[in-house]
């Protein structure tokens, strides 16, 4: 099976590691099912297939490996979807709460983290390979380069873990880039944010669209001018404020809508 461009594919070939990524899944006693996101030939659904008291599902768009998965993985014949992941209404492929793992396609990485904040409510934990540099935003701190509107959105409802990088080198073919693997866990007050969500995700992207601005700038379609200048808050820029500041900051917004 050749590896295709116009789905990202780059299959990892080393066992340890597939093997390690089915076995960084910590919460499984909270939810009953999985789902595996592109299998390809199945390096890490062979070792999640062990998971016999989790029901195993997989989104697989590439025709060729669905028949692949068909010939080798007949059990997962039920169980595949063939679809492309980021079409798939999540809310009607389990009961219950589910898994969300994979060897994630890199072409597609942040619409994946995106769709994952969409049904956080029925995913309580992803694992996941990405390239490196996606990685490093998730788990991001405040006042690094990496630090932007992801890590402050999936940080503001999961907890995010670096696990381990991955070099080219494991996979055939190998990407050009470093990749590692994250996992994410919902936080217990992911209900209770502090503040309304989809003003709190307005309020991030405009504040990072100017990013190296301070919040005056960038917040000035929201506020007015005079509060603006009445606080040093106000000169600091996206990228040196924490998640806390930014629920202040969309409630602030809320009360001068």
């Amino acid at each position: 099976m050749k590896a295709k461009k116009s789905y990202g594919q780059h299959f990892l070939n080393k066992e340890n590691i597939a093997k390690d990524i089915a076995e960084s899944l910590t919460l499984m006693d909270q939810y009953p099912d999985i789902l595996e996101v592109g299998p390809g030939m199945g390096m890490l659904t062979k070792y999640l297939l062990q998971h016999e008291e989790h029901q195993l599902k997989v989104v697989e768009a590439d025709g060729d490996m669905i028949v692949y998965l068909h010939q080798n993985y007949p059990q997962l014949i039920p169980h595949i979807i063939p679809q492309d992941f980021l079409k798939v209404k999540l809310d009607t492929l389990f009961d219950a709460q589910f898994a969300l793992i994979g060897n994630f396609p890199y072409n597609i990485s942040s619409q994946i983290l995106f769709k994952l904040l969409q049904y956080k409510t029925i995913i309580p934990e992803m694992v996941g390979m990405f390239q490196k540099e996606v990685a490093e935003r998730v788990v991001a701190k405040p006042s690094t380069k990496a630090y932007g509107i992801l890590s402050v959105l999936l940080q503001a409802y999961f907890h995010t873990e670096y696990l381990f990088t991955v070099g080219p080198e494991c996979f055939t073919p190998p990407p050009r880039v470093q990749s590692a693997v994250i996992r994410l866990t919902r936080k217990d007050d992911y209900q209770s944010l502090g503040c309304d969500e989809k003003l709190f995700k307005t309020v991030v992207k405009t504040a990072f669209s100017m990013r190296r601005k301070m919040i005056r700038n960038t917040m000035k379609p929201f506020l007015p001018k005079e509060l603006l200048f009445s606080d040093k808050f106000f000169e600091k820029r996206p990228d040196s404020i924490i998640l806390e500041d930014y629920i202040k900051l969309t409630n602030i917004v809320a009360e001068h809508r």
